[in-house]
Order: C-alpha cells, then structure tokens, then sequence
C-alpha cells in the first residue's frame, strides 16, 4: 500500500493562530481553496480509497478534493486530532502569556510538557498506528490509500515510522493541505506543498524559530499571525 498522508486546509481557527485540537472547526473559504490545490495533485494518483478525522475541516477537505472522483470515503475515529485539554481555544499569545510560558516548554519537549488535560502523545501515537495498520490490512495489493487527518496525526506517526523521541514532534513541518507519501514503514515523502499556489501557501518556512513563537504542526500554523 502507498499510503497518502494530508492534513486538512485552513480553518478560522488556524488563522487567529487558535488551539483547535479536538475543537470541531470548519473549512475557511481560504481552506477549501487549499483542498482544491490538493485535489489537483491527488490526479496524479490511483486512489483506491479514503479515509478521514470524523472531524469537519478534515472530511470537508476529502469531500473537496475528490469531488468528481467516485473515491469512496470512510470516517475513522482513532484518526481524529489529539487533545490539547484546557488549551484549546486558546490563542498562541494567551497561553504564552501564563506563568513560566507553558507553549514555548510545549514546543522544546511536547511529550515532557504537555498542555494540562491533553491526550498523551504515547497514546496519540498507538490508536493511530492501529487505526493504519487496520487500513493497511483492508488493502493488500499494493492500492493507493488517501488518508485526511491532522497535523498532530501526521507528525505523531512519522515521528513513530522515524524512531525518534516525541520530543522532537515539532522539528517536523506538516502545513495545511500538505502531502505526506508513506509506503509503511517507510517514510518517502514529509509536507509536499508544492501542489499549492504561493497564495495559498504557509509562508516562506519560517517554522523553525521557538523564539519567534511560530506554532507547531497540532492545527497551528506556521508563519505569525495563523494557528491551529
């Protein structure tokens, strides 16, 4: 199975650079422009099947990009986006804001220091392994698989599929409406982004800043002034 990893286009929420976690936000218009990028790019494949977050922004994103396609689409829960407990609703600058600057310890050590509330990242990562495993058996041929998740999903498998701590979650860059090829258990492909119009597009890479307070791939956005 080739498996094709994206995370949903942009939400509201994700532009005020607002924790969504398990938060249940839609599309923006800005959003479904980017799962139309992400459709055109999905062509160049034989999608088999999709299977998505039970969560709007994600099964808006599927419904856009393969409308026209005939691609059957699942919902499966273990695939939803983690919990960031009393976090989420929050913007970036609120809980920076909070004694000690709980968001910049999230983003040097999230297994270590989580959000209070949240959904351990051990336990992210074990459903969501199961939940591809469970894909992987329904399709043994060798099929194209669309899987439309979340940004958190997505690092946290890679992370497990790279053998590195959790704590280097956010050293990985998984944008809206990004494209994450996997032929399990390899990793081929993080983040293509190149289907999408710079319009459309995070701004230039500047993710890697902690300083900065540019936020992590868990429905927050890259460039300032965008989040979760």
């Amino acid at each position: 199975m080739r498996l094709l990893l994206a995370r949903h286009g942009e939400t509201t929420w994700n532009a005020e650079r607002r924790f969504q976690g398990r938060t249940d936000v839609a599309l923006s218009p800005r959003g479904r422009a980017q799962a139309e990028a992400l459709g055109g790019a999905l062509r160049g494949y034989r999608i088999a099947a999709a299977y998505v977050s039970p969560f709007r922004r994600a099964r808006e994103t599927a419904e856009v990009a393969l409308a026209g396609t005939g691609v059957p689409v699942t919902p499966v829960e273990e695939l939803r986006e983690l919990s960031l407990g009393e976090w989420e609703g929050c913007t970036v600058d609120e809980v920076r804001a909070r004694e000690g600057d709980p968001y910049r310890a999230w983003l040097l050590a999230p297994h270590d220091c989580p959000p209070p509330g949240g959904e351990p990242l051990d336990a992210v990562s074990a459903r969501v392994r199961a939940a591809i495993d469970h894909i992987s058996a329904l399709h043994p041929n060798g099929d194209d698989v669309l899987v439309v998740a979340h940004g958190g999903v997505i690092s946290v498998y890679a992370c497990a599929l790279l053998g590195c701590s959790f704590n280097a979650l956010w050293r990985l860059r998984v944008d809206n409406a990004s494209l994450t090829v996997v032929r399990p258990p390899r990793l081929v492909s993080l983040n293509d982004t190149a289907h999408l119009p710079r319009a459309l597009a995070a701004a230039t890479h500047v993710r890697a800043s902690i300083a900065g307070g540019v936020a992590p791939s868990t429905g927050l956005a890259r460039s300032p002034g965008r989040a979760p």
